[in-house]
């Protein structure tokens, strides 16, 4: 599936099976908390936190898909072309970014 595929599917699902979008100020706050999921799993799968009996079984691709939807949700909202933006994005980085890690001593 593409970026623009995906666009498109949540917004038919929203437009039918969700009824509407919520507003974009709920839609962020929905995103906050599910990064706040996402960085629940990290903390505790791989930091130093321990799983509690009821996050034992939680999911962390699908708690990313979480985030992914609700980020698919603003876009769609907002009117950005995440396929662009994202292409966008990946230039700036390319000319901003060319040494710039390489020459990092932390990363060395």
């Amino acid at each position: 599936m593409t970026i623009e595929e995906a666009q498109k599917q949540v917004d038919e699902w929203i437009n039918t099976t969700g009824v509407r979008y919520f507003s974009e100020l709920t839609n962020m706050a929905i995103l906050t908390e599910e990064v706040g999921e996402v960085a629940r799993i990290m903390s505790r799968k791989y930091g130093e936190q321990s799983f509690k009996e009821s996050d034992k079984d939680v999911d962390l691709g699908d708690e990313m898909a979480d985030v992914l939807w609700v980020l698919i949700c603003l876009a769609n909202q907002t009117g950005i072309d995440l396929t662009k933006a994202f292409e966008r994005n990946f230039e700036k980085k390319n000319k901003r970014d060319i040494d710039r890690h390489k020459n990092n001593e932390k990363l060395k």
